[in-house]
């Protein structure tokens, strides 16, 4: 499955009332929204015609964030569902991912493009290839390592594969205070080292499996419901593990207590 296509279900799914892209470059998957939607991208060129309340900005995603009030386009409406497709190194992905979770609900679902690298020459920090992943992959990594609370699904969509984000807590800081570390651990020089396991796409979730989970319905009503993080994180492991045979670590009391 292609991934414009899966990012198509996944709103049908979710029917999030905001959402924001990063890095919008033609379009193409901002065009999907059916709900209040930002776009933000320094370089957009659109090619694909959006609805009229789609917000575009064209500056970086750190000087976004960086106003006042980035949720005024939202009308106060946290964040939903994100698409995170910006510069492709890792440390950009995961201050990306930090910002964009400060400013969402637990229940809202965030997708990184490019985890998926066909090759150790497509994911080189230094593009050299027509298709480019860059060192995206690194961030689902520096997720597991720093925020073992989350849920972190590798989907197994075509070109180059989808990271699907699950469990937010918007009051987590761990990402803020050990940034330096974490581009401490990604920042090296190319060639980039890519795990077997990587290349090889072991563990990625078929998507049409992914789309068939109850998941997204889950996740839906407990926006809709209101329900808390401390009552609904656990179920949603357990559908995880049930629906795609995936484990995730049980929530730490830090968890809970941020819930």
């Amino acid at each position: 499955m292609y991934y414009i296509d899966f990012l198509q279900a996944l709103h049908e799914r979710l029917d999030p009332p905001t959402y924001l892209e990063i890095g919008i470059r033609h379009g193409d998957s901002l065009a999907l929204a059916q709900g209040k939607a930002v776009g933000i991208d320094p370089f957009y060129e659109l090619r694909t015609e959006l609805r009229d309340d789609v917000d575009l900005f064209r500056e970086t995603s750190d000087e976004y964030f960086d106003r006042d009030k980035p949720l005024a386009p939202f009308g106060g409406q946290r964040v939903a569902f994100s698409f995170i497709d910006g510069m492709h190194l890792a440390e950009f992905v995961v201050r990306d991912f930090a910002n964009v979770e400060r400013h969402a609900e637990w229940t809202s679902v965030v997708v990184f493009d490019d985890i998926l690298p066909r090759t150790a020459e497509e994911a080189s920090r230094d593009r050299r290839t027509r298709a480019w992943t860059g060192d995206v992959y690194k961030a689902l990594d520096a997720l597991q390592r720093h925020r073992p609370d989350l849920i972190c699904l590798r989907v197994d969509t075509e070109p180059t594969g989808l990271g699907v984000i699950l469990g937010l807590d918007p009051l987590a800081r761990e990402l803020r205070e050990h940034y330096d570390a974490i581009v401490g651990e990604a920042v090296v020089p190319d060639p980039q080292d890519v795990p077997a396991g990587v290349l090889e796409r072991v563990g990625a979730v078929d998507p049409e499996r992914a789309l068939a989970s109850g998941l997204w319905q889950q996740l839906r009503e407990a926006r809709d419901r209101g329900v808390t993080r401390r009552r609904g994180i656990h179920a949603l492991r357990r559908t995880v593990k049930r629906d795609l045979g995936v484990s995730v670590p049980r929530p730490r009391l830090v968890d809970l207590a941020s819930a």
